[in-house]
């Protein structure tokens, strides 16, 4: 049976495992962002700190996700619940992008239309809202574009703790010896992937460009 008759009888199931992955990966996401924009711009403000911020951000990223979903497991709620821990251990692994974008955008942004802005008098708030977030918003998009491709193909291993999604028939696919069942998961994962990366890239040169 070749591969496309295969997933075309497994249509449905295939259908289901993916909406899975995507609700895992879109709930991480905006926790992620609701998290990471916040701290890059504190960092910002208060650069003393950049470091512990940008380093924890790093230590967790560098976590291999076998060791990450391991060391979440033992935890009160998070553990007790496979899609709550996949979704924690996404978030974690798609904060530094989110962070370290949205610090470096703010951060570059002309010294001279700051002081220009400052000089017309607005706030504090007024500087971060109006100037300096619009102009960094292409930088913040890129960094939002990488962590959601680093957390679709996350998401496959989210599987190995029963959360679901994609990473299903590949672990299946493992254990049987079937060629067919791993493929049914990883073509679709490296498609939303590719989706991921060519939509948000469209929108950062956008972006970047002023529309």
């Amino acid at each position: 049976m070749s591969l496309l008759q295969f997933m075309f009888d497994r249509r449905a199931e295939i259908l289901d495992l993916t909406l899975e992955h995507l609700w895992l990966v879109g709930i991480a996401m905006l926790v992620a962002i609701s998290v990471g924009l916040p701290l890059g711009i504190l960092i910002t403000r208060s650069p003393a700190l950049r470091k512990p911020v940008l380093g924890s951000a790093n230590i967790m990223q560098t976590i291999p996700s076998l060791a990450l979903f391991g060391f979440l497991l033992p935890l009160p709620f998070i553990g007790q619940r496979a899609d709550i821990l996949a979704i924690v251990a996404l978030t974690l692994y798609a904060l530094l992008p989110v962070i370290r974008n949205t610090y470096a955008g703010i951060e570059g942004v002309d010294p001279a239309m700051v002081e220009a802005a400052r000089g017309m008098g607005l706030s504090d708030r007024q500087l971060l809202l109006h100037v300096q977030l619009p102009l960094a918003l292409g930088v913040i998009i890129a960094g939002i574009r990488v962590a959601t491709v680093i957390s679709v193909g996350t998401a496959t291993i989210a599987a190995a703790v029963g959360a679901g999604g994609l990473g299903s028939f590949i672990f299946r696919g493992v254990a049987m010896v079937s060629n067919s069942l791993i493929m049914a998961g990883a073509v679709p994962a490296a498609l939303l992937a590719i989706l991921a990366d060519v939509s948000l890239g469209f929108l950062e040169r956008r972006l970047r460009r002023g529309w």
